[in-house]
């Protein structure tokens, strides 16, 4: 095994995904290994992991198997080296700016939601210590 290949445990590890997940993105196609071990073990690159990232970033902002298939193919095409016509180019980094500004909405979204749990929390120590002793 090359030294710039990681077997799933290590890529687990790094990404703090569990193995079930890794293996449930490899069956929907976002991320797929970079090459097999002669015994047939999964073997990732440093890119590999980088796509594992931007998953499980986009994740808890609700962003769907789909969205995720569909910035990932932005993304990748923009950095296949291949030179694209300026419509294309213009297109692709459109995208991304959509994502870009759907991830703020959605940050913006949770924050309020955790504000609102915060405040709730309060109140509830609150009402606790307002509460007499029997």
């Amino acid at each position: 095994m090359s030294s710039e290949h990681m077997q799933i445990g290590e890529v687990a590890a790094r990404t703090e995904l569990s193995l079930r997940t890794i293996r449930h993105y490899e069956d929907t196609g976002l991320v797929t290994p970079s090459a097999r071990s002669q015994g047939g073990f999964r073997l990732y690159t440093e890119s590999d992991v980088a796509r594992l990232m931007v998953v499980r970033r986009m994740k808890p902002l609700g962003f769907t198997l789909d969205e995720m298939r569909d910035l990932l193919a932005a993304t990748d095409r923009l950095d296949s080296g291949e030179e694209l016509p300026a419509g294309e180019r213009e297109e692709l980094l459109e995208r991304i700016r959509g994502f870009e500004r759907a991830a703020h909405r959605r940050v913006a979204d949770l924050r309020t939601q955790l504000a609102r749990a915060e405040e709730f929390a309060v109140t509830l120590a609150e009402r606790l210590t307002r509460t007499p002793a029997p």
